[in-house]
């Protein structure tokens, strides 16, 4: 593993963020966006609340169409994890845009390269691999996958969970955006444990992660036909708010669903490839999912995403027509093995790691300090701010949630919006001080937001 060293990343912070419109999102902005308005539909919220139009990045820096520049705290929605147009990745890409595009799924060199890398850098035995376009058609072959193997139908998901936005894939979440049935039959849906807003307590109001369990355990023998395939999860909820589980959750659930013969699947679309720290987020509790999805950083934003299985299920992938069109062309092969290679040779495992300490630090006293934070939360570069009307009542305070976003983006941040929750996920190849700075922005967007509510 090599070191990280900051200098191709380091930024003058005397001229970043260079803010160079009068209003903010600037006249190109606007009138592109408006263009585009006669024809697009479908907006995100992100994009409602502030509708910059995007030209280039590079690094830690994104620049809108008016010379705008903004210090990146989004990574593109978790998914530019090493920074934009990481010079490697983007020529790695060009190499084979001009090799050989697509090949369906015969085999080409640069296709097994990156199996043997990700069979070197996954942990256990998840040795058994295929390829997509997207995580939701990973998370659709993650399913299928879990019925083959099992000879069960049924699975266990939790609310606010995000698993994309195909049938099965909306049926393992509670989509209330959705016209209609929402879930599909044999799909369920349980609390998880949130340590911020627990449903189990314990006396002292600490929440038990043993009452969980007890209501899984309740609900499957009570609610469910007993064919229970997989319990499918986020390590850590992205769209549902940067919701980070109590550290025995996954050890006790992994004895749990054993001892039932279901399987874990973990979906990590969001949080593989470095995002908090560890190439898969389960590492961090030392538990090995049967089937789980990557995506997102896989590619540094080129559309690849890949499901892994473990050895004792791997002839399940046999059985359910599992290669797409797009999956595994030489393209994405080269921008995920590119990945594997950055991370390895710039030490960013480690430097993640190192990153969540400052983040953790800068975020110490907020709530103490502000009366709107409710809780913070930081895993690697994955990031939380609750936001509340009353800390006692935990009344959850939208209003201060968009507010927050705004102010922070026309100060130069381009971050995430979730309601109340701020969502941040910076480059991992970020250096301190330009982290430093975007956190400087987001407590001054804070203290500006709580003083004009007051």
């Amino acid at each position: 593993m090599g070191k990280y060293d900051p200098t191709p990343y380091q930024l003058d912070l005397n001229r970043y963020p260079h803010l160079v419109s009068d209003t903010i999102p600037g006249p190109g902005s606007n009138a592109l966006h408006a263009r585009a308005a006669k024809h697009y539909r479908g907006l995100s919220g992100q994009v409602k609340l502030f509708p910059v139009s995007f030209a280039k990045g590079y690094g830690c820096v994104l620049q809108d169409v008016d010379g705008n520049e903004f210090i990146d705290f989004s990574s593109g929605i978790y998914v530019t994890t090493l920074g934009h147009c990481h010079p490697k990745i983007s020529e790695a890409v060009a190499k084979y845009a001009g090799l050989l595009m697509n090949a369906h799924d015969f085999t080409t060199e640069i296709k097994v390269r990156l199996l043997e890398k990700m069979a070197q850098c996954l942990p256990g035995d998840l040795k058994s691999f295929q390829l997509y376009d997207s995580g939701t058609t990973a998370v659709e072959a993650g399913l299928r996958t879990c019925r083959a193997a099992t000879g069960k139908h049924e699975f266990i998901s939790c609310f606010m969970d995000f698993h994309g936005k195909s049938g099965h894939a909306i049926s393992l979440a509670r989509m209330t955006k959705f016209s209609g049935p929402t879930r599909s039959p044999g799909f369920y849906l349980v609390p998880r444990p949130d340590c911020y807003r627990p449903w189990w307590t314990r006396p002292d109001g600490s929440l038990d992660t043993e009452k969980y369990l007890d209501f899984y355990d309740t609900f499957i023998r009570e609610s469910t036909t007993g064919q229970v395939a997989a319990f499918v999860l986020e390590p850590i909820q992205g769209w549902g708010g940067s919701i980070m589980p109590p550290d025995d959750f996954f050890p006790k659930l992994r004895k749990f669903l054993d001892e039932r013969n279901i399987l874990l699947f973990a979906d990590e679309v969001l949080t593989s490839m470095g995002r908090t720290g560890k190439y898969l987020c389960m590492e961090h509790w030392d538990v090995l999912p049967d089937v789980v999805t990557l995506g997102k950083g896989f590619g540094n934003g080129f559309p690849v995403t890949a499901m892994a299985v473990r050895t004792p299920y791997a002839e399940a992938v046999d059985k359910i027509s599992a290669s797409t069109s797009y999956g595994g062309n030489p393209m994405a092969c080269a921008a995920a093995l590119a990945c594997f290679e950055v991370i390895e040779e710039e030490g960013l495992l480690e430097h993640a790691q190192h990153l969540e300490v400052l983040f953790k630090k800068r975020m110490a006293n907020w709530t103490s300090r502000y009366r709107i934070v409710g809780d913070t939360r930081c895993k690697g570069c994955l990031m939380g701010v609750e936001l509340v009307k009353d800390k006692t009542t935990k009344e959850p305070f939208d209003a201060a949630g968009k507010m927050v976003y705004q102010k922070a983006f026309r100060k130069g941040l381009a971050w995430i919006p979730a309601g109340h929750i701020l969502r941040m996920s910076p480059p991992i190849i970020m250096p301190d001080e330009v982290a430093h700075k975007g956190m400087d922005l987001i407590e001054e967007a804070i203290a500006e937001t709580e003083k004009e509510l007051a």
